[in-house]
């Protein structure tokens, strides 16, 4: 079982708070795994077993509670009237009407609720209007770097382990298969076809797959590149499949709402404000992207790009393109009230990719920091108070 201490240390920072604790993020990114961490962290502080209630939804034996008063029901007759009750529901996005039953829990006095979700549209509709400021939201992703190396006993040869880190995929499960590409790409089948058959296709009730897949595939062949919901539908309909724009935007919100994708908007810097066209998408793991289109015509810039982009959300940024003039700066990064500016690329070991890079962060003239990150092995540089960082070090600091 791989540790995963900044998301144990969130559960542990809102342990006993009013709150619901609701986790969120893609199909077996570890949430299920995390609840175990924290449930042994409670019995070693001294709670009894009798006190913690957990249920797995996507287990049989408990399909009998996917009806909410089932559930209430089920939970309330087993608390123990005299401690606090640990509740744990995973996956709870399968219950009818689930979030009735979280609100008739949190109104209970003895109970610390935490519940997971494969899904954003839990935190939509409903659960938003009856909690509105009653839960905290931990969104989760596979493994960083940091976590990934954590689970390696030999810590040498780290350009290789980050190779692997891509094409063998960030899913916790992955390691489980000691690097046989074989057995990963059956496990990334599984997974991608529960993602895409599960949580797009019968929860939009999306009639044409083969339709979602070419979406799909182009943004995945897409990354970190700037798109609009009009290029995607003209570039599909040049492919000789006419797709509307309105069904491309509604594929798009199922491919984030599932979160097997990001979506960073822009942000004008010099304007100070947030444009509405010409987004860029991530993908949560990049093993998915090796899966489905192979190891041809792939941008290994892109890819930093992508890995940089997760660090930047696991390490609490909200993260925006940014536009400077004609210029564009990867990642404008806000967080409690500080603005950093990142600028990515594979190498700048030519003094013209260098000058390229370094000139969209040159033309931002207020004093937040600026930050180059690179593969280039060299120590950390500065270029005008523009601080040049080794991608590697930096995804282990």
């Amino acid at each position: 079982m791989i540790n995963r201490p900044e998301y144990l240390r969130k559960l542990q920072q809102f342990m006993h708070k009013d709150l619901i604790k609701v986790i969120t993020g893609i199909r077996r990114c570890g949430k299920s795994t995390l609840l175990e961490i924290f449930q042994k962290y409670l019995l070693g502080q001294g709670v009894l077993r009798e006190q913690i209630l957990s249920i797995n939804f996507e287990n049989v034996d408990f399909e009998g509670l996917t009806d909410y008063r089932n559930l209430y029901v089920y939970i309330k007759s087993r608390l123990m009237p005299d401690r606090m009750n640990y509740v744990f529901l995973d996956e709870v996005q399968n219950v009818q009407n689930f979030q009735k039953a979280i609100d008739a829990l949190y109104l209970l006095k003895n109970i610390d609720l935490y519940v997971t979700g494969s899904n954003a549209y839990m935190l939509s509709g409903e659960l938003a209007t009856l909690l509105s400021d009653r839960y905290i939201t931990i969104n989760m992703q596979p493994l960083s770097f940091w976590e990934y190396m954590s689970a390696h006993a030999d810590k040498t040869d780290l350009s290789r382990k980050y190779r692997d880190y891509l094409t063998n995929s960030s899913f916790p499960y992955a390691l489980e298969f000691s690097g046989d590409r074989e057995l990963i790409r059956n496990y990334l089948s599984d997974l991608y076809n529960t993602i895409v058959l599960k949580d797009i296709v019968a929860r939009k009730n999306v009639a044409n797959v083969s339709m979602l897949e070419s979406v799909i595939r182009f943004m995945f062949a897409n990354i970190g590149n700037l798109v609009s919901i009009k290029r995607i539908s003209d570039a599909i309909t040049a492919d000789g499949r006419k797709i509307s724009t309105h069904t491309v935007e509604n594929y798009l919100s199922a491919l984030t709402d599932s979160y097997i994708l990001y979506k960073a908007n822009r942000y004008d810097i010099r304007g100070k404000q947030y444009l509405k066209t010409g987004e860029k998408y991530y993908i949560a793991d990049l093993g998915l992207r090796y899966f489905l289109l192979g190891s041809r015509d792939v941008d290994m810039g892109r890819m930093l790009e992508n890995v940089v982009y997760l660090e930047l959300i696991r390490r609490g940024y909200e993260i925006y393109v940014g536009k400077m003039y004609d210029r564009e700066v990867d990642f404008v990064a806000l967080r409690n009230g500080e603005t950093e500016y990142y600028q990515v690329a594979l190498t700048v070991r030519s003094s013209q990719t260098l000058e390229r890079e370094l000139s969209s962060l040159d033309y931002i003239d207020d004093h937040n920091l600026k930050y180059l990150i690179t593969l280039d092995d060299n120590p950390t540089t500065s270029h005008n108070g523009i601080r040049q960082l080794n991608a590697i070090d930096w995804l282990l600091s």
